[in-house]
């Protein structure tokens, strides 16, 4: 029976980026029955734009499967390649397909519109086709639609203002006059990558651009010990300065810590930062480092920035102004259901397995942040999301629980019959396996996680 026949699962992975494809695998090597909706590796693919290369070190840009047998040294082996640092994104790009079909993961290329609680089971609703209900529904959407705007910049034309994960390719900037706004890794590499396509660049940020992994200057012994320490004091994902790099990599402990503290610590881990490689890009880019807030004027042809008593003309600003949680801005949780769940900041407070305070519901990746720390925002934090996650999910059947199933199962797909969007019922086979989530997390799970909920 073909996967999109089915109108029930144990658990539906909504996204298809790094988290999402490892989180499939794992379940699906743990005996989970999972289905995965979503444009595999969308994000990455048409949100940023062409030229760009990943900042993390090689060591840490595997994508998490059960055996870690596919890692991209396993794939330059099998394609023959050689992987030098910075990877450029089209070539992480095809490691990401050459992993999926390896994996065998199958992604169904649906467009989740709406996720609503129905009883003890979800129920996903999509674009086209009958909805799907699922024990559990894992959201790895990433950083879609958590793109943060300035708000001097809300609501002026597009064609004037754009941030810079609306862009699969700057070609269109050649020979234009363009502003970036923010000095951190996506605003330097954008700058750099609009410059060498032929724009005229300006480059503004709050405070000056803070760089790393770049050698010291040569001729002095301090500076080579400085260099030495910074080698011997990186550690695998790169994640975060010395000694805070040791705790970032420790999302288990990080969850632990009080709210005040860990949000400080992802906060210091997360500060703006830029690979050395692109400092000789950015030869024929002005930078500015500015206090002022940065004054925009939509004239017909132009747009103009006031810049501390100074205005300057530009055909286009791109704002690269980085991102900020709110899972309301998702627009397929159901008001209902994102009343139910306890947010801090429009992020959603964790318990472990990566559980909301609705059971059943988890979120990984960038809405993870909150709760786990800064390994959550990079790839190499797909291993420590995919793992403790099925650890949960399997943990957490209930044996005792199989003629509840069978009527959550029998309700759902009778749900689905009387909208006249019936599909083909499971065999005996997934019947025999499936198993509920428990009630809920328990209390010792949120133990010292008191947040507000979002508005």
């Amino acid at each position: 029976m073909k996967t999109g026949q089915r109108s029930h699962c144990e658990v539906a992975v909504v996204g298809a980026g790094p988290y999402g494809l490892a989180v499939a695998a794992h379940l699906q090597r743990a005996g989970v029955e999972t289905r995965v909706f979503g444009d595999p590796m969308s994000f990455w693919r048409k949100r940023m734009p062409k030229g760009m290369a990943l900042r993390s070190p090689l060591s840490a840009s595997d994508i998490a499967d059960p055996e870690d047998a596919l890692t991209l040294d396993a794939y330059a082996r099998k394609c023959g390649l050689t992987l030098t640092y910075p990877l450029p994104l089209d070539a992480f790009l095809r490691y990401a397909q050459w992993r999926l079909a390896e994996t065998g993961v199958e992604v169904e290329a649906r467009e989740v519109r709406a996720i609503e609680k129905k009883g003890r089971n979800f129920r996903l609703g999509f674009g086209d086709g009958a909805p799907v209900s699922a024990y559990r529904v894992v959201i790895a959407t990433g950083l879609a639609n958590q793109e943060h705007c300035p708000a001097s910049f809300l609501g002026l034309p597009r064609e004037r203002v754009s941030h810079s994960c609306e862009h699969e390719d700057f070609a269109p900037f050649c020979g234009r006059r363009v502003a970036v706004v923010g000095a951190g890794q996506s605003g330097c590499e954008s700058a750099a990558l609009l410059s060498e396509i032929g724009a005229d660049v300006d480059l503004f940020s709050r405070e000056a651009i803070r760089w790393i992994g770049v050698e010291s200057s040569a001729g002095t012994g301090a500076a080579s010990v400085k260099d030495l320490l910074r080698r011997l004091t990186r550690t695998k994902n790169g994640v975060g300065p010395f000694p805070l790099n040791r705790l970032a990599d420790r999302p288990d402990i990080v969850r632990l810590l009080p709210d005040g503290l860990r949000g400080e610590f992802t906060a210091r881990c997360l500060r703006p930062a830029v690979a050395g490689w692109v400092k000789p890009r950015l030869s024929n880019v002005s930078c500015h480092v500015v206090e002022s807030e940065l004054k925009p004027e939509v004239l017909q042809s132009e747009i103009r920035l006031r810049v501390e008593g100074e205005t300057k003309s530009y055909d286009h600003v791109l704002l690269s102004t980085g991102y900020r949680i709110d899972i309301a801005r998702l627009g397929f949780i159901a008001p209902e259901l994102l009343r139910r769940i306890r947010c801090a900041e429009g992020s959603p407070v964790l318990a472990t397995g990566f559980e909301s305070t609705v059971r059943g519901l988890h979120f990984v990746g960038s809405s993870a942040v909150y709760s786990f720390g800064p390994l959550m925002r990079f790839v190499a934090g797909t291993r420590y999301a995919a793992r403790h996650l099925t650890q949960a999910v399997v943990a957490r059947r209930l044996p005792s629980d199989r003629a509840a199933i069978e009527r959550n199962r029998s309700s759902a797909e009778s749900a689905i019959d009387s909208q006249g969007l019936s599909g083909e019922r499971p065999n005996s086979a997934f019947s025999q396996r499936v198993l509920p989530p428990q009630e809920s997390a328990s209390a010792a799970d949120f133990a010292g996680r008191s947040a507000p909920s979002s508005p």
